[in-house]
């Protein structure tokens, strides 16, 4: 009787182990398959000009920011850095996946009004921006990037 309780003992500490070690290698993988089905962010880094750069901020917060909010752009936040003898536009998007990104993007540089203001700011300021970096990001699944969810609301853009 006694090796009947160990055994049964034995036989529970097992099951218990072995579905604590299955649920949480199975959490782990739908965490991972999760974060790669999740959220996306994008990088865009800009060279920008000293001699014309008050016009590109114009035009961006007067023009872009408007026009990408009617495709669905998420920005996060914008920084302007200088690196060595180069000025830098940066800006943070989020978006839901790459699909959406893609799609957006395309539609955005199609938008008629997007084209005719940068030929005619190309026209007055000549050219604005210089090299162009666009770094995709996934999230890994161990660190929490749910406080880069609040997205960027400026005015009525």
């Amino acid at each position: 009787m006694y090796l009947s309780f160990i055994k049964r003992l034995f036989y529970e500490i097992f099951n218990f182990f072995f579905a604590l070690i299955l649920s949480t290698a199975t959490g782990y993988a739908q965490q991972a398959e999760q974060t790669s089905s999740k959220k996306i962010h994008q990088l865009r880094i800009y060279e920008i000009f000293d001699h014309n750069k008050d016009a590109f901020h114009k035009r961006f917060n007067d023009h872009a920011l408007r026009i990408m909010k009617s495709y669905n752009f998420h920005i996060l936040g914008m920084w302007e850095a200088k690196t060595d003898d180069k000025t830098k536009f940066i800006y943070l998007l989020e978006w839901p996946d790459t699909q959406t990104m893609e799609t957006s993007w395309n539609n955005f540089m199609a938008d008629e009004e997007w084209k005719n203001i940068k030929r005619e700011t190309g026209k007055t300021q000549g050219v604005m921006v210089g090299e162009i970096e666009d770094i995709r990001m996934n999230a890994v699944p161990y660190f929490p990037t749910s406080g880069l969810s609040n997205h960027f609301v400026r005015g009525n853009h």
